[in-house]
């Protein structure tokens, strides 16, 4: 049984979509499951406007076709709307072989963060480009509602997990900066809300791990920050371990796997009451939401239990999601992949 991912989403970018999907195709090939990734760098790319770090595969449509009549796969799933996506979504429908998408990102709302595109044409796109999937996959009760209002069906959950013998709680003092030390992690980018964070007026350290378009920017106007650009592995471990409150400014994450990950390290989030935090955060006890004051929020939630940020981030395990990815997967025959598979997952 070969899996294919097709996704414009891929190593070595640094995301939630990127950590999502590598660690799916790992855990899959850990139980003997053929998956093989069709990724941008497979092909000849250019930069994304605005967005230079991702690279984009134009115009390789009869080459992903090309692939993908090759490896004859069992399953495919398109993981992104971009040109490899759309690509693989149009070899499925003139091969009449059914796929699975996934709604990782908010793009409507990335997109009018950049440019004045209405949220009617992007939403008319995202219902034409996931519309002809057999199930499109999202992580969140509250994303799947969203898109349901936008007109969207066949929608399955696909929940996020974290790695809890990596991400744990450290000693504090790897970080000599003044305290608290408020921390944010993920792109440097202006859909990210990162502003919202760097503006709060809070005492002692803001801490910024991650980098993107809008850094070079933000630490000339905010020069009492620190930017420290990406962390991978232990290092990043100890420099999330080491801080105080996480603080989540973005208003169109589907989920936010740093929240989880920051939890973990005995970090309580603070967040606004959207889309990600409020599947993903216990309003005072692993954090604190507010629509309009992220400022007392994130000092409120200085006061919440490290145990309980941890102990609730366990409850979230790649091995389930694992299983719930396998589960939506579908055959050209209409057997679905998990039951062809005769529980050869042991998850």
């Amino acid at each position: 049984m070969r899996v294919v991912i097709v996704t414009d989403a891929w190593l070595p970018q640094t995301n939630g979509v990127v950590r999502t999907l590598s660690t799916t195709v790992e855990r899959l090939r850990a139980e003997g499951i053929d998956v093989h990734v069709i990724a941008p760098d497979d092909f000849r790319t250019r930069p994304c406007p605005t967005y230079p770090e991702i690279r984009l595969a134009l115009f390789a449509g009869r080459a992903v076709g090309r692939k993908l009549r090759e490896l004859q796969p069992a399953a495919v799933h398109v993981a992104t709307e971009g040109p490899l996506g759309l690509a693989a979504r149009n070899w499925c429908l003139r091969s009449g072989h059914p796929f699975t998408s996934a709604y990782h990102t908010q793009f409507p709302e990335y997109i009018r963060a950049r440019a004045p595109v209405p949220l009617s044409v992007s939403y008319a796109f995202m219902r034409w480009f996931h519309g002809a999937a057999t199930r499109t996959m999202v992580a969140t009760p509250s994303m799947q509602r969203r898109l349901e209002a936008r007109g969207l069906r066949n929608i399955t959950r696909w929940s996020r997990g974290v790695d809890s013998e990596l991400f744990r709680p450290l000693c504090k003092k790897f970080l000599e900066l003044p305290r608290p030390i408020w921390l944010y992690v993920g792109r440097v980018a202006v859909e990210k809300g990162i502003e919202d964070f760097l503006t709060l007026d809070l005492p002692g350290t803001k801490l910024v791990v991650g980098d993107g378009p809008a850094r070079a920017t933000l630490e000339v106007q905010f020069p009492e920050a620190r930017f420290v650009g990406y962390r991978h592995g232990e290092d990043l471990v100890r420099h999330v371990s080491a801080c105080d409150v996480f603080v989540f400014p973005s208003r169109t994450d589907t989920f936010g796997l740093v929240m989880l990950e920051a939890m973990a390290c005995g970090l309580p989030v603070a967040a606004y009451p959207v889309t990600g935090p409020i599947d993903v955060v216990v309003d005072g006890v692993t954090g604190v939401l507010s629509h309009d004051d992220l400022e007392s929020a994130a000092m409120d939630a200085l006061d919440l239990d490290p145990v309980d940020c941890r102990e609730h981030a366990l409850r979230y395990s790649w091995e389930a999601c694992t299983r719930q990815f396998v589960n939506a997967l579908v055959q050209p025959s209409g057997v679905e992949l998990h039951r062809a598979i005769q529980g050869s997952l042991s998850v």
